[in-house]
């Protein structure tokens, strides 16, 4: 007989200590999963809202962020995770470099 865990498609919550965006830029980090959702709040223009969660000194954290062009970049590049990555401010907005 097949356990719930094999065929169960739920999403789980990405595991980590929360860290703010603001404190990672410029800062080498590894993306390991991401997941982007509706959000409640419409301050950019897609709606949507990313949680990323990514390594930096082998401890794992999550961030989150409406940043539409962090959004695009991700439903991109998902495929590639985990990849090595540096997120930058450009004027105002954030970007993977």
């Amino acid at each position: 007989m097949k356990s719930f865990s094999e065929f169960s498609q739920e999403a789980v919550p990405l595991e980590g200590e929360k860290e703010k965006l603001e404190n990672i830029i410029d800062h080498e980090i590894v993306v390991v999963g991401c997941r982007i959702r509706h959000s409640k709040f419409s301050k950019n223009v897609s709606g949507e809202y990313l949680t990323l969660q990514f390594k930096r000194d082998d401890n794992l954290f999550v961030c989150f962020t409406g940043s539409d062009v962090l959004i695009d970049q991700m439903k991109k590049y998902e495929k590639e995770i985990p990849f090595q990555t540096t997120i930058k401010k450009i004027h105002r907005y954030f970007t993977f470099t």
